[in-house]
């Protein structure tokens, strides 16, 4: 009988082990422990698990659930292990010592016992120390034997043999570097990525341990703040999924993405088409190493398989979709959309020239992962991201629920990792296993609809032929079409050909050849406008008229004795001209009739000096202006206050005043038996002090 599956889980409370297919049961010998959880992990050889509480870190046998080993390590946040299981890394919140040093608080510890650093040691497995303030990339990468490791510092990779964590073995110094990946193959290389600065594109280079001179492979490109580095399996190509975090041209509100192929051997590097517009939802690659999947472009997505040297093979139905994952054998592939999507799973049989083999639904499903025999599917929904329904689901890949757990406050859950050599090769769809009965008691419980429930329809729309601009792509209806704008959609919906703006009830005029309409020009790119912008620009069209025409009304020379007047606004109708109180003057009385102001006066005697041959200029007392004035640019209306000293004196006295008022309101509250505070105190003991800046002031009871 074949070693049977197996998968933890991490709630509030616990830690749970089940064996899955064929048994379904709690691992025997497995004690589960109980209280605060923060993290647990497998080793990916699958030997060892392991989880960190408050006190400490317990690694047990995978197969057996007897402990193997307690590491002293308090109030641990992060858990990993190295390719081989050999070492237990820990990563702990920054922290400083007595002395202000900071704390090394990323460890690398030995999983087996017997490993020491020194006589005064309580931590007797420590291998290595570092300071890890980030917990972003915290982990060390190790090399697939485990020969080598590495971790990224300022400007550099520096690199360390495993069984010597003391001493840098070799740096790889790169300007500006922020990210790498160790290959997961045979062939020991490293790629980094430099993100842009200084005007300068981001790069990313392929690096050969230990020869870091020159790099065997890179790529340079612009619209790349932070990237996902994804090797294959066999560590021959990496894929490069650039991310921007902003999208300057305005077509999303998550940046842009991009994606670039790059081989180790430096034959072959280019980005890779995409013929969707939209973002890039996920990249993954086959456990062969041959070839990749790609979900991308505007809902609903496209999903397409590509080869090692980004040629499109195959293009499955466009649909809902976010998420591709490869079986682990290769021979099936999953399509899904979670997170705000319907939680629907299309799985395919490449053997079988991509027939699609069923159709999941798995609603609020927040992990899936393929199970290690290729046969299940193990779906959850955790917390935090939904609170309610919390529970682990195991689907057959024929499309059958064969085993089913709720669980309050689920956190993590994964599988075993297990080598794919230790399974028979069979048919994974025949025959069809028998579910658990946990299965087939939640799906008495669920409840199949009557009828089919589809969008909502108005009453006057139902009974009619949908049209195509409120129809999905996939459904026969139009593309989605982006503008290039957040605030506005163009179309029906965001759909079709953009539409050119009119007004409701207004006769379309023909558009002439001359690029005009009913005689007024088109200015182009009017119809990419919102309404706000459209009327600002109004605004800002009509000012630059009205300017223009006071500009050549200034060229004429105006007489010295005429005083101009502000003219009726020619917008409002005669009706509202004449009616008092509309005109809103900043000035009482008339206009004609007011005494010039100060600046005037400075403004008339410069005129004087400058022309003396001039008689000076005679005021005007009456508000009619001769026909030579009429079309004179309306003067400055900037109206000076007379008594500015005043008014500020006068807003010092009210302030003091409400002072006292407030110190009097304080005397009433402490006669009434209330404690004030110390600053209720101080400020009772300024009463004098603000009387006498009254006084100052001219101001007496």
């Amino acid at each position: 009988m074949a070693v049977p599956t197996q998968f933890a889980f991490r709630t509030s409370k616990d830690i749970g082990i089940v064996d899955a297919a064929p048994v379904y049961q709690p691992l025997p010998g497995f004690e589960r422990p109980q209280g605060n959880i923060r993290c647990c992990v497998y080793s990916p050889c699958g030997r060892f698990f392991a989880w960190a509480s408050s006190e400490r870190v317990t690694v047990i046998d995978a197969s057996l659930g007897h402990v193997v080993t307690a590491l002293p390590a308090q109030n641990v946040f992060e858990l990993g292990f190295s390719p081989l299981g050999s070492f237990i890394i820990t990563w702990q919140r920054p922290s400083k010592d007595e002395n202000g040093d900071a704390v090394k608080n990323l460890k690398v510890w030995s999983a087996l016992e017997g490993r020491t650093t020194g006589p005064e040691e309580d931590e007797h497995n420590v291998v290595g120390r570092f300071v890890q303030k980030s917990q972003t990339s915290w982990n060390l990468q190790y090399t697939y034997d485990e020969r080598y490791c590495a971790r990224v510092v300022t400007n550099e990779v520096q690199l360390y043999e495993s069984a010597d964590l003391g001493n840098v073995w070799n740096k790889l110094r790169v300007d500006g570097v922020a990210d790498f990946a160790v290959s997961p193959g045979k062939n020991h290389s490293i790629a980094v990525f430099i993100p842009e600065r200084k005007g300068q594109p981001a790069a990313v280079k392929v690096y050969n341990v230990p020869e870091f001179t020159k790099p065997v492979s890179e790529k340079n490109f612009f619209k790349g703040d932070k990237v996902q580095l994804k090797w294959n399996k066999e560590g021959t190509e990496v894929i490069v999924l650039a991310q921007t975090e902003v999208d300057k041209s305005g077509k999303s509100y998550y940046g842009e993405t991009t994606l670039y192929l790059l081989s180790v051997n430096g034959g072959f590097g280019s980005r890779i088409q995409l013929d969707k517009d939209g973002p890039i939802h996920d990249v993954t690659w086959s456990p062969n190493s041959k070839e990749f999947g790609v979900v991308y472009g505007y809902m609903p997505a496209k999903t397409t398989l590509f080869d090692v040297r980004a040629r499109a093979t195959h293009d499955f139905a466009l649909a809902p979709r976010n998420t591709i994952i490869f079986s682990p054998l290769g021979r099936f592939v999953l399509v899904a959309g979670f997170g705000n999507l319907a939680g629907q799973m299309d799985i395919y049989d490449l053997e079988k020239n991509h027939l699609k083999i069923c159709t999941i639904e798995a609603s609020n499903a927040s992990v899936c992962e393929w199970s290690p025999d290729g046969k299940h599917i193990l779906t959850a929904t955790t917390s935090p991201r939904l609170r309610v329904d919390n529970g682990v689901r195991i689907w057959h890949v024929g499309g059958g629920l064969m085993y089913n757990e709720d669980l309050q406050e689920l956190y993590h859950v994964t599988w075993r990792p297990q080598s794919i050599t230790t399974r028979p090769i069979d048919n994974p769809l025949h025959p069809a296993p028998i579910p658990h009965t946990s299965a087939l008691t939640y799906l008495g419980t669920v409840k199949t609809p009557s009828k089919p429930a589809g969008a909502y329809r108005p009453p006057g729309a139902r009974g009619q032929v949908t049209p195509l601009a409120f129809k999905r792509e996939d459904e026969g209806g139009a593309a989605y079409v982006s503008n290039g704008s957040l605030s506005l959609g163009i179309g029906v919906n965001g759909f079709g050909k953009a539409r050119k703006r009119e007004v409701p009830g207004a006769e379309l005029a023909p558009e002439d050849g001359t690029g005009t309409i009913a005689g007024y020009p088109v200015i182009e790119g009017d119809d990419q406008l919102s309404k706000a912008a459209m009327k600002n620009k109004k605004k800002r069209e009509a000012k630059k008229a009205k300017d223009a025409t006071e500009k050549a009304a200034g060229s004429t020379l105006q007489p010295d004795n005429v005083i101009p007047t502000t003219t009726p606004s020619p917008s409002r109708s005669p009706e509202r001209r004449d009616r008092k109180g509309h005109e809103r003057n900043r000035s009482r009385g008339s206009v004609g009739a007011r005494p010039l102001s100060k600046q005037g006066q400075r403004d008339q005697r410069r005129s004087c000096e400058q022309q003396p041959n001039k008689p000076p200029p005679v005021p005007k007392t009456s508000g009619i202006l001769p026909t030579q004035a009429v079309n004179e640019p309306p003067p400055d209306l900037t109206v000076t206050s007379p008594g500015g000293a005043g008014l500020a004196q006068d807003k010092k006295i009210r302030a003091l005043l409400k002072k006292l008022r407030a110190i009097d309101d304080l005397k009433m509250r402490r006669a009434g038996g209330e404690k004030l505070e110390g600053t209720q105190m101080k400020k009772m003991d300024t009463e004098d002090d603000v009387r006498k800046e009254l006084e100052s002031l001219g101001w007496h009871d």
